[in-house]
């Protein structure tokens, strides 16, 4: 595909009559740009570019139309399946174990996330990978939006991917994002313990005909399933997450939480320190008493 690209590029620019410097400078990029996709090499265009050259070369619409094929082309053949879904899907539900969903992500937070991982080639790449997730968050504005659910773990809140000042906007983007009626946000917090889906995310999609498909994604792979009986098993699952998760408004309340501990720039307490301050407020309100490795046991009260 991008290989279909670039030469509808080449031939659209000699029926115009342009070399390439000056195309790319109609388009706003430097000549070797347009070299690299008209020889598909370096990195491949961004739908930005895309809508640019279309533009120019009066190619309606057809570069536009031809761009997410070659973004797909990127990803291997059971996440393209997966990517070609969930441009259609009218509800998509999502627990997210380690990383804010690309969905909601910030553009900062996004790089930070892309920036890590075996698969990056280089600046260009990133740059890439980077365009391709923002456009996909238009969805969400558009009027074929999806209903999107989305439940976090709370390590996706203490982790300070891209340090302090990205994750403060990133939460703040969530508390805004949450007021949409089409999205909900919820919070899995650390003290539900155990649940089926530790290990990895998973995404649910409901589509046009009212059929679902389930995704599983760990670090270095993903697995679309689409046989119904496993898909039942994955909804059951979701569904078991979303009910011990915190309400809406409560997980809101966590996310504004340790928005602010960001800002503030605190550091967590250690163990010993958190013991103690725990150990302190019990004795102050009259309650129990921490006793190492064995839980809590009642003060021993004087008898009559």
């Amino acid at each position: 595909m991008a290989a279909l690209f670039g030469t509808r590029v080449r031939r659209l620019r000699l029926a115009a009559g342009m070399t390439q410097a000056e195309l790319g400078a109609k388009a706003h990029v430097v000549s070797s740009r347009i070299a690299q996709i008209e020889r598909v090499c370096g990195a491949r265009p961004t739908l930005e570019l895309a809508r640019a050259l279309d533009r120019v070369l009066g190619a309606d619409e057809l570069l536009v139309e031809l761009w997410p094929y070659v973004y797909r082309e990127a990803f291997p053949d059971w996440a393209r399946v997966f990517i070609a879904l969930s441009e259609r899907a009218t509800v998509v539900r999502e627990y997210a174990a380690h990383v804010v969903p690309g969905l909601l992500q910030t553009e900062e937070y996004a790089r930070a996330v892309l920036s890590v991982g075996t698969t990056l080639t280089g600046a260009a790449h990133l740059e890439e990978r980077l365009s391709a997730r923002m456009e996909r968050q238009e969805r969400l504005r558009g009027a074929d939006r999806p209903e999107l659910w989305v439940v976090l773990d709370e390590a996706v809140l203490r982790r300070p991917i891209g340090g302090r000042a990205v994750m403060r906007e990133q939460l703040a983007r969530l508390l805004s994002v949450a007021d949409e009626r089409h999205i909900t946000v919820q919070v899995l917090p650390f003290d539900q313990g155990e649940h089926d889906a530790m290990g990895g995310s998973l995404t649910l999609l409901t589509l046009p005909d009212g059929s679902t498909a389930a995704y599983t994604e760990g670090a270095h792979y993903g697995q679309l399933i689409e046989d119904s009986a496993e898909v039942g098993r994955f909804a059951l699952t979701y569904d078991r997450l979303r009910a011990v998760a915190l309400p809406p408004l409560m997980s809101l309340d966590m996310i504004r939480s340790v928005m602010e501990g960001y800002r503030g720039g605190t550091s967590v307490p250690s163990r010993a320190v958190r013991r103690r301050l725990a150990q302190e407020q019990l004795q102050q309100s009259g309650g129990w008493q921490l006793r190492g490795g064995e839980g809590r046991s009642p003060r021993a009260r004087p008898r009559a």
